[in-house]
């Protein structure tokens, strides 16, 4: 079946009960067992397992031609899961550009637990390997990465952890398993904020991690989701498979989309550059186009002038709206550097783009009124 027709259909069979095609949303936080805790219908307390949970785990699972998935309260819970999943003396590559929350969850958190993150180009394959320590446990990839959509070969990155003994795991968030499926690849495990394009309407939480075998570490993280209780509500797991229903149409917009906003930006005098890798001038383009059917609907845009012209710019905007976050149908723009806290990683005339599914000549013409 084709990832179209599996965004339908997947994880959601019409309910056997009463027939309806929408799946009924299981709100109880328990349910009846037999007098020694016989599950008499599979679950037991909302905790350990919910039905939609289920059916969302399904779907992703599908979606990325996993073995298994694993939903959770949000994209950090899931990325926190794994990483605390390692042993205490794990050492963890990490790509120089990164979500600044995985800078921060290693800087104040993982370090307690004996986990050292250290970040690397993880766009040079030589870089990696070299940065290896024999007590490397996983390569933790973006691609694209976060903000500056920098490309990551994916096959030579897993080529590289398994020789070492180690995961690849890849945060897929901003390309979805409509445009790239790093499994297929040779990943370990793939993360995803749900949060962003599966849910698609800037109005529920999540985050999941799909695993390439059902193994000793899926049901290592999956125990410990169910003690230290990281899980996603069964709303936000209905609501995130309702969005699944039409993720490949909307992906398909965004990327359209995206494309007339980088086209644009990139040939106007006001901007630096542009970092969108369906631009033939990225500088991962090919590994981009070997890896990916499309190019997302993320960007983001350097304003020359530094910070007061790209702040400039990002206020005159009208369609755009200033707001974090991304992957839902409206256009949103944010200054990375100034939410990134204390330590900021990102250039001072960087603006991040969530292209939304506007019409593109509506989005053109604005960007246009403020650049002038």
């Amino acid at each position: 079946m084709r990832l179209e027709s599996l965004a339908v259909r997947a994880g959601a069979e019409p309910d056997p009960a009463t027939g309806a095609i929408a799946p009924p949303l299981h709100l109880s936080t328990t349910f009846r067992h037999g007098p020694a805790g016989e599950r008499v219908g599979g679950y037991e307390y909302a905790r350990e397992g919910n039905p939609n949970v289920s059916q969302l785990e399904a779907g992703i699972a599908a979606l990325e031609g996993g073995a298994a998935a694993l939903a959770f309260s949000s994209g950090m819970a899931a990325t926190d899961a794994l990483f605390s999943a390692l042993p205490p003396d794990s050492h963890v590559l990490i790509p120089r550009d990164v979500y600044h929350g995985v800078r921060v969850l290693g800087r104040e958190f993982l370090a307690r637990q004996g986990i050292t993150l250290e970040a690397v180009d993880v766009t040079d394959a030589a870089a990696v390997e070299a940065a290896l320590k024999p007590n490397t446990r996983c390569i933790w990839i973006e691609t694209p990465s976060n903000p500056q959509l920098q490309i990551a070969d994916i096959a030579a990155c897993a080529e590289i952890a398994h020789r070492a003994g180690a995961l690849l795991a890849v945060d897929s968030t901003f390309a979805t398993p409509c445009l790239q499926q790093p499994l297929a690849l040779g990943a370990s495990v793939v993360m995803h904020s749900t949060t962003k394009y599966f849910g698609g309407h800037s109005d529920v939480m999540g985050g999941a991690l799909v695993f390439a075998q059902a193994s000793g570490l899926h049901e290592a993280i999956a125990h410990a989701r169910h003690v230290r209780g990281a899980v996603l509500a069964p709303f936000n797991a209905w609501m995130t498979l309702r969005g699944l229903r039409s993720l490949p149409a909307r992906m398909a917009w965004h990327c359209r989309n995206a494309r007339a906003v980088a086209e644009f930006l990139s040939a106007h005098t006001h901007v630096e550059a542009v970092h969108w890798p369906g631009l033939a001038a990225h500088r991962n383009h090919a590994i981009a186009a070997r890896q990916m059917r499309d190019f997302g609907g993320m960007l983001s845009v350097r304003i020359r002038g530094g910070r007061a012209a790209a702040l400039a710019f990002a206020g005159k905007l009208r369609l755009f709206t200033n707001a974090t976050s991304l992957g839902g149908c409206e256009s949103l723009i944010e200054h990375r550097a100034s939410v990134e806290g204390p330590q900021p990683i990102s250039p001072d005339n960087l603006l991040r783009v969530s292209v939304g599914v506007e019409h593109p000549d509506d989005l053109v013409d604005d960007l246009r009124q403020a650049l002038a």
